[in-house]
């Protein structure tokens, strides 16, 4: 009896071991190929940096539609959209998911689920596979009035529209890590992309910024006592028109037209090889929006002009920073606190308090963006968003405001 148990326990062991090893053999890669290891391959040994990361608005650029992601109110009385007397846009908790139900005189004229989420931090909008298709829904919900409002580009007669607005791949390339394009015939001449949802890599993960990382993963798995990060892209490594570039990928407006997919794009290249030649020798500021083109604003800047500055001189990827004037503040002070650099010319006229305040919102003060205008349910008239302009300079009209309020 007990060497039948023996036996028994070994043949367990033995089908436990064959299934893990199928298991790990037949478990799917990574879309972008055998150089990439995922995100859960970081967490092993940047757990802290990864929690951080979490929080931030690159983290949760995309999200796949549920309970956790979709912030709008989905209770009775504030989930209903009044887009005229017969026609309502409704949000409604499915046994199936969440969707947006489309009303015509009581009747259910379109019905989609909420399937992935763009955004978390101004508001959020939301996405919707049809087959290998992607629309956006017509309804998003705006964080500042804590209102389902009209998505971006669409009039509240959103019903009227003959067709949905459909998501390209420009949208992927910088609101996840990867989504595999795919070419064909039939959506080049409907106009509408399509992609495989398997491939589709949510988030702005680690490799996006730090380049491929299994070699690196499995060396210092390997190595544990070699300290120093082999194979990976650190940031700090980078020059400063690397640096610049690996922002300007998504934060410096998208061209119409690209020569690669920034998809392609990895830490130390150069941007400028993956899209058609700018003409235009001198930026005009006035054209540039402050939601996209941050990158252009800062270089326009003389803070940046005179200085060494890039985008980590005031920011830290890996924290959520929001809101936290103090914190950038402190930013500007590290330069402007010597006789080499202007301090405030408005020092005297203000308390230390409100200098510690108010160096962002009066030198890059929050401006209407002209890519995003909303109408909310019961308003007509749009409502506009507001982004910090990434142009330091001298705003005359926000420094009157400023005194002003003081005063």
């Amino acid at each position: 009896m007990r060497k039948a148990i023996i036996i028994t326990g070994i043949c367990v062991i033995i089908l436990m071991v064959a299934w893990l090893q199928f298991y790990h053999n037949s478990a799917p890669g990574d879309p972008r190929g055998t150089a990439y290891a995922g995100s859960a391959a970081c967490v092993k040994c940047h757990s802290g940096i990864y929690n951080s990361y979490v929080h931030t608005a690159h983290y949760m650029a995309s999200a796949p539609g549920n309970g956790n992601t979709v912030h709008g109110n989905f209770a009775k009385g504030f989930n209903v959209f009044d887009i005229n007397k017969t026609q309502k846009a409704v949000m409604e908790k499915l046994d199936s998911g969440l969707f947006q139900t489309y009303y015509q005189n009581g009747k259910v004229k379109e019905r989609h689920r909420f399937d992935i989420v763009f955004g978390a931090v101004k508001g959020e909008t939301y996405l919707y596979w049809q087959g290998n298709k992607l629309f956006q829904l017509p309804l998003s919900y705006f964080s500042a009035q804590h209102q389902w409002s009209t998505s971006p580009g669409l009039g509240s007669n959103f019903m009227d529209y003959p067709q949905a607005r459909s998501i390209g791949i420009r949208c992927m390339e910088c609101h996840t890590s990867y989504i595999n394009y795919l070419p064909g015939k039939a959506q080049e001449l409907s106009g509408t992309e399509e992609f495989d949802k398997t491939s589709l890599i949510y988030s702005i993960d680690c490799e996006r910024c730090h380049g491929p990382g299994a070699q690196h993963a499995d060396f210092q798995s390997s190595n544990p006592q070699v300290k120093t990060a082999r194979f990976i892209t650190g940031y700090k490594s980078l020059t400063r028109s690397q640096k610049l570039d690996m922002c300007a990928v998504c934060h410096s407006g998208k061209p119409e037209v690209m020569l690669r997919s920034s998809f392609e794009f990895v830490p130390g290249d150069t941007f400028a090889k993956f899209k058609l030649p700018d003409f235009v020798k001198k930026i005009d500021t006035t054209q540039l929006d402050v939601h996209g083109n941050q990158v252009q604003l800062l270089q326009s800047s003389k803070c940046y002009i005179n200085s060494s500055m890039d985008c980590s001189t005031c920011h830290n990827v890996h924290q959520n920073s929001r809101g936290e004037s103090a914190l950038y503040t402190q930013k500007c002070l590290s330069c402007h606190n010597s006789p080499n650099h202007t301090y405030c010319k408005m020092a005297g006229q203000l308390s230390a308090v409100v200098l510690k305040r108010n160096c962002i919102s009066c030198h890059m003060p929050a401006l209407t963006t002209k890519a995003i205008s909303v109408q909310v349910a019961g308003k007509m008239a749009p409502v506009n968003f507001f982004v910090h302009t990434h142009r330091i300079a001298i705003y005359p009209q926000q420094a009157k405001t400023i005194m002003a309020h003081v005063n």
